[in-house]
C-alpha cells in the first residue's frame, strides 16, 4: 500500500501553522482541484481533491491534530483507534468547505454560505419605551432624559461570565465553532449548537455574580431631543440603545414612543386644533368681542349678532407645526351658547317678558324654530 503524505505537505503550511491559515491553504486547494473547476483539464484533480479535503478533516480538528502530530498518521487511522473522520470534525470542514461551495457557484462571502461561518453572531433585541409629552412639549419640542435598562460588564468576572479563578472551555459539541452539521449526502444542514447554545464555549463554574452571563442589568440615563410638531403614536428611534448582542453581534435600537397627555382645552387633529368655548346668551344674541386661548396666548374673537351654539371660528396659523409640516395648523373655536342658571326672580321675570316679546315678533326672532316646526308638521302629516 502507498504511503501516505503528510498533511502539512499536502496543504503546504508549516507544522505551527494556525487554523485561519490552514482554512485558507486548503481553500485555495479546494478551488483550484474541485471537479467542478476542473473538468478534464487535470486528470489527477479529484484525487488531489479528496486528498487535500482528508488532510484539511484532520488538521482542522483539534483533538485529531493533536494526535496527528504526537502520532503521525498511526493516531488519525480509524482502523487502529476506532475513531476517523466523524461527526466531531465535520464541522470545521463544512465551515470551509461552505465558503469554497458559495466561490464556486458565485454566492461568496456575503450569502447564506458565510453567514454560518463560525459561532453564530445576533443582533440585540430592539427596546420601546413609552414616554408622556404634553401638548405644548409636543408643539415646541423638548430636550428630556430617560432612565432604562441596559447591560454592563460584569465587574466580578470581567465579563468571561466563569467564577473568579476559572475559565471557560471550549465546547466539545461544536469544537467551539457555534454550530452543529447534520449531514445529508453531499449537503449538510447547519443549525446552532444545543449544548453552547452558539457561543462555542461552556462554563464549567459560572460566575456568582451575573451567572454566567458575562454582563449585569442595570440603569442608564438618556438624553433624549424631543422634536418640536411630534404628535401621539409617533417613534423616536435612538440606535444602538437595545439589548446587546450575542457573539459580538450588533445591539439593537430603542424606540420611544409617544403619548400626548390629555389636554384641559385643547384637542388637537394633526396639526389642527379644536376647542369649546363658551359664550352668554346676551353676547350669542347681541354679538361682541371674546378672548379666546391659543398655544402662544390670547386671541380675539368677533361674535356677530345672532350667533348660534355650534358655529365654528377658525384662526389661521394658530394650531401645530408639524415635524413634516411646511406651516402651522389652525384652531378651531367651537362657540357653546351658555343657558342662564340660578336666576333671581327679578331676572326670571325681564326673560318672561323678554319671551312674550320675541313671540309676538314671530319666525324672524328664531328662524330654526319655524323651520324646526315646518318639519315635525310634515312627518306628522306624512
Amino acid at each position: 500500500m502507498a504511503t501516505k503524505r503528510d498533511y502539512y505537505e499536502i496543504l503546504g503550511v508549516p507544522k505551527n501553522a494556525s487554523e485561519e491559515e490552514i482554512k485558507k491553504a486548503y481553500r485555495k486547494l479546494a478551488m483550484k482541484y474541485h471537479p467542478d473547476r476542473n473538468q478534464g483539464e487535470d486528470k489527477n484533480a479529484e484525487a488531489k481533491f479528496k486528498e487535500a479535503k482528508e488532510a484539511y478533516e484532520m488538521l482542522s480538528d483539534t483533538d485529531k491534530r493533536a494526535a496527528y502530530d504526537q502520532y503521525g498518521h498511526a493516531g488519525v487511522d480509524p482502523n487502529m483507534r476506532g475513531g476517523g473522520p466523524g461527526a466531531e470534525g465535520f464541522g470545521g470542514f463544512a465551515e470551509a468547505f461552505g465558503d469554497i461551495f458559495g466561490d464556486i457557484f458565485g454566492q461568496g462571502r456575503g450569502g447564506a454560505a458565510g453567514a454560518g461561518r463560525g459561532r453564530q453572531v445576533f443582533r440585540g433585541a430592539d427596546l420601546s419605551y413609552a414616554m408622556e409629552v404634553t401638548l405644548e412639549e409636543a408643539a415646541e419640542g423638548k430636550e428630556a432624559q430617560i432612565r432604562i435598562p441596559t447591560w454592563d460588564e460584569c465587574e466580578t468576572c470581567s465579563g468571561s461570565g466563569a467564577k473568579p479563578g476559572t475559565q471557560a472551555k471550549t465546547c466539545t459539541t461544536c469544537q467551539g465553532q457555534g454550530v452543529v452539521q447534520m449531514r445529508q449526502g453531499f449537503f449538510s444542514v447547519q443549525q446552532t449548537c444545543p449544548h453552547c447554545r452558539g457561543t462555542g464555549k461552556i462554563i464549567p463554574e459560572p460566575c456568582t455574580t451575573c451567572h454566567g452571563q458575562g454582563k449585569v442589568r442595570k440603569q442608564k440615563t438618556l438624553e433624549v431631543k424631543i422634536p418640536a410638531g411630534i404628535d401621539d403614536g409617533m417613534r423616536i428611534r435612538s440606535a444602538g440603545n437595545g439589548e446587546p448582542g450575542t457573539n459580538g453581534g450588533p445591539p439593537g435600537d430603542l424606540y420611544i414612543e409617544i403619548r400626548l397627555k390629555k389636554h384641559e382645552i385643547f384637542e388637537r387633529d394633526g396639526d389642527d386644533l379644536h376647542c369649546a368655548v363658551p359664550i352668554s346668551f346676551p353676547t350669542a344674541a347681541l354679538g361682541g368681542e371674546i378672548d379666546v386661548p391659543t398655544l402662544q396666548g390670547k386671541a380675539a374673537i368677533d361674535i356677530p349678532e345672532g350667533t348660534q351654539s355650534g358655529k365654528q371660528f377658525r384662526l389661521r396659523g394658530k394650531g401645530i407645526k408639524g415635524v413634516r409640516s411646511s406651516y402651522p395648523g389652525d384652531l378651531y373655536c367651537h362657540v357653546t351658547v351658555e343657558t342662564p342658571v340660578k336666576l333671581t326672580e327679578h331676572q326670571r321675570k325681564l326673560f318672561k317678558e323678554l319671551g312674550e316679546s320675541l313671540k309676538k315678533g314671530g319666525p324672524k326672532h328664531s328662524p330654526s324654530e319655524g323651520t324646526w316646526a315646518d318639519k315635525l308638521r310634515g312627518f306628522f302629516n306624512a
